[in-house]
């Protein structure tokens, strides 16, 4: 007998970065409903603060976003406009902390309150290293989102220091062809791109630095809050949505992102699969296809990717097959798109 397919938990966030974005769609003019159907979210989702977002879908509804908005620096810009204080409980723990040391040992354990997709870790050596991962998102897919925790994390701690606090360097594993001058001229430093790690070095004196609005007896109140939130807060269930994708990735270079064989990855009968699915408004081959489409939009930031190595990524025999399908999805080649034409 088969044994049923257990249900993994994903990450969640609590959506505030994801509402800023609508915010900035809907001020734009931009309708909500395809958008964030094509990030696998609704709108009944962002209008309710109370409910959690899968953290993938967040990452997504980004990238779909800045390409709606023909803003390749959103995350940085929405790093420089929200409000710190949305963060909520997370955002008192920590500029309640005396200084950085305090405030980012506190970050090691509770930024994972308001987003499970980002996991923080700090240590200080001959610098005070901040170092980024994601949990269950491919990085190539993860741009907007992670310049938004760099750039947001800077600026936070500038304020929370009341200073001008300029890291060393800032690296950061996906591609850029160049470091716009708006980046540099707010970080004061060089920024790298196509690092090997995520992470803010900031100068080690910059460890000790007193935070203006330190307050011992508020951050132990504000602590022994953040200790029960994590204590109540209970994974999400993934969706098939979720579950199948992260099935489709490692399959598709070698040509078996096939329905039958992800339901058979995933302990179920493809009719089983194709039921799940359709309660979720979907289909497989709708979800694949638009996991080639987000894909193919992210190898194609990567300079050291040719045109035909994309397209064995991806699962297509040959490039011409992929550039016809690229140019369904987008209206462009996939050398227009490279090219920077719109």
């Amino acid at each position: 007998m088969r044994t049923p397919s257990p249900l993994h938990s994903v990450p969640s966030t609590v959506g505030a970065l994801a509402r800023l974005v609508c915010a900035k769609l809907r001020s734009a003019g931009r309708g909500l409903g395809p958008i964030l159907s094509e990030a696998g979210l609704k709108i009944e989702q962002i209008d309710d603060p109370k409910i959690r977002l899968e953290s993938r879908a967040q990452v997504k509804l980004l990238e779909i976003a800045a390409n709606e908005l023909q803003d390749d620096l959103l995350g940085y810009h929405l790093a420089r406009e929200f409000e710190p204080r949305e963060i909520g409980l997370l955002h008192y723990v920590l500029a309640s902390s005396g200084n950085l040391v305090e405030s980012l040992s506190r970050a090691e354990r509770y930024t994972r309150i308001v987003d499970e997709g980002i996991v923080l870790k700090f240590n200080v050596e001959k610098a005070a290293i901040v170092a980024l991962s994601c949990v269950d998102v491919e990085r190539p897919l993860d741009r907007q989102h992670i310049e938004f925790w760099l750039f947001g994390i800077v600026r936070v701690f500038r304020i929370f220091t009341d200073t001008r606090l300029a890291p060393l360097r800032v690296k950061t594993r996906h591609v850029r062809d160049a470091a716009p001058a708006e980046f540099r001229s707010f970080l004061g430093c060089d920024m790298d791109f196509g690092a090997d790690v995520d992470e803010i070095i900031f100068p080690r004196l910059a460890a000790t630095l007193p935070f203006v609005n330190a307050d011992e007896h508020l951050n132990r109140l504000m602590t022994q809050y953040a200790e029960d939130a994590l204590a109540h807060q209970t994974p999400n269930k993934a969706h098939i949505r979720s579950r199948v994708e992260k099935v489709i990735a490692p399959l598709l270079p070698h040509g078996k992102a096939r329905a039958t064989e992800v339901a058979h990855q995933l302990g179920l009968s493809r009719r089983t699969l194709a039921r799940l699915l359709s309660a979720e408004g979907l289909s497989f081959s709708t979800i694949l296809e638009q996991f080639r489409r987000d894909h193919a939009k992210a190898y194609l930031n990567d300079p050291a990717l040719s045109i035909s190595e994309i397209a064995w990524l991806l699962g297509y025999q040959e490039a011409s097959t992929f550039a016809h399908a690229f140019r369904r999805w987008t209206g462009m080649t996939p050398s227009d798109r490279r090219a920077g034409i719109r």
